[in-house]
């Protein structure tokens, strides 16, 4: 597939992590920006539903790149099955439901482009939902893509902590990464040919 002129569609582009990337990608594709709760296009992650009405109202699209997903981080004997489900069924399944409806609908030789984190490989006290969640969406990334439907690629970007973020939070931003640059990795997802790829956005700093 051609790097220029792709029509992408970036589900969650209103978050800090999807700004980023809208920005990235502007001038060089077609951006289709979709968010749960803001902007013209909407989707509830958690509904196949509304996923699948998303597909049919947007019609043909090259990619899809996902920086959307909620899940809950508080200690664990503090998670309620509610913090899991509401975890699972949103940025897990979430996800993959985005590729498994979505390859219905994608052209050939598309790709779609998920969310992990670092807290899947560098978990730290609070994290059991979250890093339940990226351990299981990068595990679903490199499987899928072994099928290949139509030559379709998948690939997970994990990023790190968002500087922007922690500074919301109050916290120190020098502790993490820019959201512009945390944005590189997924350009690499969408324009590169790797396919299964888990990709560290660390590396692109």
């Amino acid at each position: 597939m051609e790097e220029a002129g792709m029509r992408v569609i970036v589900v969650g582009a209103t978050g800090t992590i999807g700004t980023a990337v809208v920005a990235a990608l502007a001038g060089r594709h077609e951006v289709i920006s979709v968010s749960h709760s803001k902007g013209e296009r909407r989707v509830d992650m958690a509904s196949p539903t509304s996923i699948e009405r998303l597909f049919n109202t947007i019609g043909p699209f090259d990619a899809v790149i996902s920086t959307a997903g909620r899940a809950a981080f508080k200690p664990l004997m503090d998670l309620t099955n509610e913090d899991f489900q509401l975890s699972l069924s949103n940025k897990l399944m979430g996800q993959v439901n985005l590729v498994r409806i979505g390859a219905r609908f994608i052209n050939e030789g598309g790709s779609f482009t998920l969310t992990s984190g670092v807290l899947a490989s560098e978990p730290m006290p609070g994290s059991a939902a979250v890093s339940l969640v990226n351990a299981g969406i990068e595990g679903f990334g490199r499987a899928a893509a072994l099928e290949k439907p139509r030559n379709i690629r998948v690939n997970v970007v994990s990023p790190p902590w968002v500087s922007e973020t922690l500074a919301a939070m109050g916290r120190d931003p020098a502790g993490g990464m820019p959201a512009a640059q945390v944005a590189r990795a997924y350009v690499h997802g969408l324009e590169g040919s790797g396919t299964g790829e888990v990709i560290d956005a660390r590396k692109f700093a």
